[in-house]
């Protein structure tokens, strides 16, 4: 899977891909869903679960790819036709933060 962004244009996805992230989890957080909490360095952004466990995303420019990393595995991802897809199988970058979170947390949350 090739990439044909330029640099600007794959940085401005991975930063409005870890915003979206944050912003989701910052409604969960007010409307007293879960209590995830976030810390964000450049284009590292780490999520602490109530139970203290972690999902670290990770831009990774050289290769142009958002890197995911939970309990369940390590997964990357390029941007293609639209969205974050997985070098290995296809799988959403949404859909799969969606499922290593839930599994974090104990309960279903669900990414837009």
């Amino acid at each position: 899977m090739t990439s044909s962004l330029s640099d600007a244009q794959y940085r401005q996805l991975a930063a409005d891909t870890l915003a979206s992230v944050e912003s989701t989890i910052d409604a969960w957080l007010e409307a007293g869903v879960v209590d995830i909490d976030t810390h964000r360095t450049g284009g590292l952004l780490e999520l602490t679960f109530p139970n203290g466990s972690k999902v670290i995303l990770n831009t990774q420019p050289p290769l142009q790819e958002l890197w995911l990393a939970a309990r369940g595995g390590g997964f990357h991802y390029r941007h293609a036709d639209g969205r974050w897809v997985d070098t290995r199988d296809g799988s959403d970058f949404f859909d799969r933060l969606a499922e290593q979170a839930s599994a974090q947390a104990g309960m279903a949350l669900t990414f837009n």
